[in-house]
C-alpha cells in the first residue's frame, strides 16, 4: 500500500473590532437581540449606498504587518454574486483580484502545538506561508431548527477579515498550532477578540491527501461549521482517514464541502463546490479604489511587541524559561504586567514563579483576569523583594500574598502591620541562640558527637522563641559558628 501525504489549507474568517459595520454605520457588536442592529444599506434594499469604514481598512492593515504581508499600496473591492437567504443584497462585498495584504506567515512555536504533540513536533520553528488577506462584510446568522431556520441580520454586514493560508500545513497539529498563533497575535494587536464560541473567529480547511512520490496535490476538499481549535484538529485528523481510505477503495474523490458533526466525529458531504467563475466578480460600481498610503504611517505606528518577540525579549532580558516566558506572554495584559514587574526587580525569575505559580491560580480560583488583579505589578515586585532580602520567609509571603490579594494591601503594609519583618540584627539572634543552647544541653551535646541533625531542633527552637521573626539563615549560621 502506498503512503499518502495529508496537505492542508486554512481560509479564516476574523470579525474586525471596529463599532460599527463595514458599510453602514449600525453598531457591530455581539449580543444584541435579534434583528435589532439593521438599516437599509446591511439589510439590502435598493438605492441604499455603501460608505467604506476607514478604521476596518487600518485593522487589517496592522494585522497584515503583525503577520508580515506586504501592504499593497492601492487595493479595491468587488461583488461576489451568489443566492443564500444569509446575503440579502445577493451579492457580497468582497476583495478579489487587488486584496489590501499579500504574502506573509503564521509562526508555529513550540508551546502553541496540543500539549500532547509538543514533543514530537515534525519541523521545529516552522512558519506557515499567507496567501493573502482581504477584507470583506459578513453575512447573517443562520439558526436551522427541526422544521424551519431563522436568520439574524445583525451581523449581516460587520467587518470580516479574511487570512488564507498556503497549503503548507501537513498534520492535525499544525493546524492546531496556526490558529493557536494566529489567535494570539490578532488579538495582542486589539484587532479582533477573536472568540470561536462568539462566531468571531471562523475557520474552513482545506484537505487533500496524495500518494507519496507524487507532486501534484490531491483533490481538495473543504471542512466547515468548526467552533474550536480542537473541532480543527479532530475534524483534520478524521477527513485525513477517510480520503484515505476512499483512495485506497479506489474510489473517485471529487471537490466538495463538507459539515463538522463534533457530537459524533464525522464530516458529512454539503454540496459540490463551487468555482471562482460561478460567483461572476466584477469591482463594485459603488465604491472608489483604496489608496493605503494615507494611513500606512499611523497603522505602523500601532504595531505592537508581538508574542514571539516578548518571548524571546523575556528570556534575554530576564533569563526565564522558554516555558516561562510562553506562560507570561500568551496574553498582552499578563505580559505587559510582568513586564513591569520584573524590570525594577533583582530577581527577575522570581517574579515570573510568583506570577506562574501564585498569581494565575488565584486569579482563576476568584473567576478574575490579569485586567482586575487587585494586586498590582509593584506591588508583587515589593513582596518578592522581602523575601529575597531576607526580611520575611517564604511561608510568610504566601500569607502575605493572600492578603493582598483579598485586600489590595501593598506588601509592606502588611508586614508592618503584622509585625511579620524577620529580625537579621546577629547580636539579638545570637543572644536567642546562647539562650536555646543553654537550655538544651543535651541537643548541644549531640550535636558535638556527630548528630549533626540536632542543629535542626535548636534552629527550630530559636524561631519559636522569636515567634518566627528570626532570619531562618542567619540562625543557622550563628548556631553552626557558635556549636564548632
Amino acid at each position: 500500500m502506498p503512503r499518502y501525504i495529508p496537505t492542508i489549507g486554512l481560509e479564516v474568517h476574523v470579525q474586525l473590532k471596529t463599532r460599527s459595520k463595514m458599510f453602514c454605520g449600525c453598531p457591530a457588536e455581539y449580543g444584541a437581540a435579534p434583528n435589532t442592529h439593521t438599516c437599509p444599506v446591511c439589510l439590502g434594499y435598493p438605492g441604499a449606498l455603501p460608505v467604506m469604514n476607514g478604521e476596518a481598512l487600518k485593522m487589517t492593515a496592522l494585522a497584515g504587518l503583525m503577520l508580515g504581508c506586504d501592504i499593497a499600496p492601492k487595493c479595491k473591492f468587488d461583488r461576489k454574486n451568489y443566492f443564500y437567504p444569509d446575503m440579502p443584497k445577493n451579492y457580497q462585498i468582497t476583495q478579489f483580484d487587488l486584496p489590501i495584504c499579500i504574502g506573509g506567515g503564521v509562526p508555529l512555536h513550540e508551546f502553541a502545538y496540543p500539549k500532547d504533540a509538543q514533543k514530537g513536533i515534525a519541523h521545529p520553528g516552522k512558519v506557515v506561508k499567507l496567501t493573502r488577506i482581504h477584507l470583506e462584510e459578513d453575512v447573517a446568522k443562520s439558526t436551522h431548527f427541526d422544521t424551519n431556520s431563522g436568520i439574524d441580520f445583525n451581523r449581516a454586514g460587520t467587518p470580516l477579515m479574511e487570512i488564507v493560508s498556503e497549503p503548507d500545513i501537513e498534520s492535525p497539529e499544525e493546524a492546531f498550532a496556526y490558529l493557536t498563533s494566529l489567535q494570539q497575535i490578532l488579538i495582542y494587536g486589539g484587532v479582533s477578540d477573536a472568540d470561536m464560541e462568539k462566531g468571531q473567529l471562523r475557520c474552513d480547511c482545506n484537505v487533500s491527501v496524495r500518494p507519496e512520490g507524487q507532486k501534484e496535490l490531491g483533490v481538495k476538499i473543504e471542512i466547515k461549521n468548526m467552533n474550536s481549535i480542537s473541532a480543527v484538529r479532530r475534524a483534520v485528523a478524521y477527513e485525513i482517514k477517510r480520503q484515505i481510505v476512499a483512495c485506497e477503495r479506489g474510489e473517485t474523490l471529487v471537490q466538495s464541502t463538507r459539515g463538522w458533526d463534533d457530537a459524533i466525529g464525522q464530516t458529512r458531504h454539503q454540496r459540490t463546490k463551487e468555482s471562482t467563475h460561478d460567483y461572476r466578480y466584477f469591482p463594485d460600481p459603488d465604491l472608489l479604489p483604496v489608496d493605503t498610503t494615507v494611513f500606512m504611517p499611523e497603522v505602523r505606528a500601532k504595531r505592537p511587541e508581538l508574542p514571539g518577540e516578548k518571548r524571546d525579549r523575556f528570556v534575554a532580558e530576564f533569563g526565564v524559561t522558554n516555558y516561562d516566558a510562553s506562560v507570561l506572554a500568551s496574553e498582552r495584559a499578563l505580559a505587559e504586567f510582568f513586564d513591569t514587574a520584573a524590570k525594577g526587580a533583582r530577581k527577575p525569575k522570581s517574579v515570573a514563579n510568583w506570577i506562574i505559580n501564585d498569581l494565575l491560580s488565584a486569579l482563576t480560583a476568584a473567576e478574575k483576569t490579569i485586567s482586575d488583579c487587585p494586586i498590582s505589578a509593584h506591588s508583587l515586585d515589593e513582596l518578592v523583594s522581602l523575601i529575597d532580602d531576607g526580611k520575611i520567609s517564604s511561608k510568610q509571603g504566601k500569607e502575605v500574598f493572600a492578603e493582598m490579594f483579598g485586600t489590595g494591601k501593598s506588601a509592606a503594609q502588611i508586614v508592618k502591620e503584622r509585625g511579620l519583618e524577620q529580625v537579621s540584627d546577629t547580636g539579638a539572634i545570637e543572644a536567642l541562640c546562647k539562650q536555646v543552647m543553654d537550655a538544651n544541653p543535651k541537643a548541644v551535646a549531640e550535636y558535638k558527637a556527630g548528630k549533626l541533625g540536632s542543629i535542626n531542633f535548636l534552629k527550630g527552637q530559636v524561631l519559636k522563641n522569636s515567634q518566627g521573626r528570626a532570619n531562618p539563615q542567619v540562625v543557622n549560621d550563628l548556631l553552626a559558628k557558635l556549636l564548632a
